[in-house]
């Protein structure tokens, strides 16, 4: 049974940091490349940072570039997602996703961590 938990959200101020972490079982984690997605409330799911099966490539989102850093631990079955500088507009729903490569459609998906950025 494939299984993506994510964890690590939570309420935080503006300019704060959080890191989520997304623990994985149920497929082969280091075949796949993984991905970050967020949801905010009355907005379309919308991708965050993903990173190839090695961890060598890594693209973002440009709202979030220079602030976030996806990261994985293979040897874990988890991939990360350090957040810096947050911004009132971070708040959302973070998802992690596997995808069978990189830029492809994802295969599996978390159920969600809270994020909520505010004063």
């Amino acid at each position: 049974q494939v299984q993506l938990v994510e964890s690590g959200g939570g309420l935080v101020q503006p300019g704060g940091s959080l890191r989520l972490s997304c623990a994985t079982s149920g497929f082969t984690f280091s075949s796949y490349a993984l991905n970050w997605y967020r949801q905010a409330p009355g907005k379309e799911r919308e991708f965050v940072a993903q990173i190839s099966t090695l961890g060598v490539l890594t693209n973002y989102a440009e709202t979030v570039k220079g602030r976030f850093t996806i990261t994985r631990d293979n040897a874990k079955n988890t991939v990360y997602l350090q957040m810096n500088s947050l911004k009132s507009e971070d708040t959302a729903v973070y998802y992690c996703a596997a995808a069978r490569r990189l830029g492809d459609v994802p295969n599996y998906w978390g159920q969600g961590t809270q994020v909520t950025v505010s004063s």
